[in-house]
C-alpha cells in the first residue's frame, strides 16, 4: 500500500497500482472474489489434507507417500474430503476478511502518518494490523467450517483419530453440535487465534516490506514531489507481487506450524472415554512421538500450501481490486 504524507522531504517507495478501499466498488468486490478464491481454495485443498493428515498420525509418513496411498485407497475424492463444508465456509469468512483487512490498513495506515511515521514504517505497522484484525474477524466464521472439514479430512474408510464416523459435512456439523455444543465447534478458537493472527500480521508486513526492497532494488520509486520515476510493466507488478507473497509465506509458516500442529490435533483428535484433549496433552503426546520435531509435522505441505496459496491468493488478490476498482478510479491506480 501506499500512504501519502502532504509534504515529503525524501525520496519514496510508491507500489505500482496500490488501490484503496474508497477506491473499490464493494458489490463487485465480493461477488467476483468469491468466484476467484473459490478456484484458488480448489486447487490447494488437496495439498491442505496431506498437512492435516501429516498432523494428526502418530507416525511420519512424508507427503508424497501419503498422497499416493490416499490415491490408491480412497481415489481423488480422498484428497477432496470435506472440500464442500470448506468451501460453504470460505465465502463469508473472506469476506469479513477481506473487509477487515482493507478498512483496518486505511484507517491504521493514516493514524501511523498522522503520529510522524514514515511513509514505509506506517505501511508495515498498517499492514501488520490489519492482518491481525482480518484473521480475527474471519477465525468466527472460519473455526467451527475447519473443525467440521478437518474431521473430514481425515477420515478414510477405516475411520480416522476420532471415533466417530460422519456421513457428511452436515451430519459431522449435527453431530458435533449434538455431542459437544457450540463449545465443540468452536474447539481450538483459541489456538486458532494463536496460530493465524499472528501468522497473517507477520505475512502481511512481510509482504509490504519485501515488496519495498524489491522495488528499490529494481530502481522504482518516487521523487521528493511524489511524482514516479519509472511505471513498471503490468507482467513486472504481478511478479513482483507474486515472490514478495511467496517469501512472506514461507517465513510465517516456519514460525507458526508448532501452533498450526497443536491447534489442528485438538480439533480433530480425541484423548481417553472420548474426552477433550488439552493443550498440555497435546503437547506431550507431541514431545513423546518425536521431540520438538514432532511439532513441525506437516512443516513440508504447510510451506508449501502457505508459500503456493500466498502466490495466488496474492496476485488474485491484487488482480480482484484492480477489476472492482471504480471506474472514476480507474485512471488514479
Amino acid at each position: 500500500m501506499s500512504l501519502r504524507a502532504p509534504r515529503q522531504h525524501t525520496a519514496e517507495i510508491r507500489l505500482p497500482a496500490d488501490i484503496d478501499w474508497q477506491m473499490l466498488d464493494k458489490s463487485k468486490f465480493f461477488l467476483l472474489g468469491a468466484a476467484l478464491f473459490s478456484g484458488v481454495s480448489a486447487t490447494l485443498y488437496p495439498v491442505v489434507v496431506l498437512k492435516t493428515r501429516q498432523q494428526v498420525s502418530a507416525s511420519s509418513i512424508p507427503s508424497v507417500k501419503l498422497g499416493l496411498n490416499i490415491l490408491r485407497h480412497e481415489g481423488v475424492s480422498g484428497l477432496y474430503r470435506g472440500f464442500g463444508t470448506s468451501l460453504l465456509g470460505t465465502i463469508p469468512a473472506r469476506a469479513l476478511y477481506m473487509s477487515a483487512l482493507e478498512i483496518t490498513k486505511s484507517n491504521v495506515g493514516m493514524i501511523a502518518m498522522q503520529v510522524g511515521l514514515p511513509e514505509p514504517g506506517a505501511a508495515a505497522v498498517a499492514n501488520a494490523a490489519a492482518g491481525l484484525s482480518a484473521s480475527v474477524a474471519a477465525q468466527m466464521v472460519w473455526t467451527p467450517v475447519d473443525v467440521v472439514s478437518q474431521r473430514l479430512m481425515v477420515q478414510n474408510k477405516e475411520g480416522g483419530p476420532s471415533s466417530t464416523h460422519y456421513r457428511g459435512g452436515f451430519d459431522a456439523f449435527r453431530t458435533i453440535l449434538k455431542m459437544d455444543g457450540w463449545r465443540g465447534l468452536y474447539r481450538g478458537f483459541g489456538m486458532s487465534i494463536l496460530t493465524y493472527a499472528p501468522s497473517n500480521a507477520l505475512w502481511w508486513a512481510s509482504y509490504c516490506l519485501t515488496q519495498r526492497t524489491v522495488w528499490r532494488s529494481l530502481g522504482y520509486g518516487q521523487n521528493a514531489n511524489g511524482v514516479v520515476l519509472q511505471a513498471p510493466s503490468h507482467g513486472l507488478v504481478v511478479g513482483v507481487q507474486g515472490a514478495s507473497a511467496a517469501c512472506a509465506g514461507g517465513v510465517a509458516a516456519l514460525v507458526t506450524t508448532p501452533l498450526d500442529t497443536i491447534k489442528t490435533r485438538l480439533q480433530v483428535m480425541e484423548g481417553e472415554e472420548k474426552k477433550r484433549l488439552t493443550v498440555r496433552q497435546t503437547v506431550n503426546t507431541l514431545l513423546k512421538e518425536g521431540g520438538w520435531k514432532a511439532c513441525y509435522k506437516g512443516l513440508g505441505p504447510r510451506w508449501a500450501t502457505m508459500s503456493m496459496s500466498a502466490t495466488t491468493m496474492i496476485t488474485t488478490y491484487e488482480f480482484l481490486k484492480r477489476m472492482s476498482t471504480k471506474q472514476e478510479c480507474a485512471g488514479a491506480s
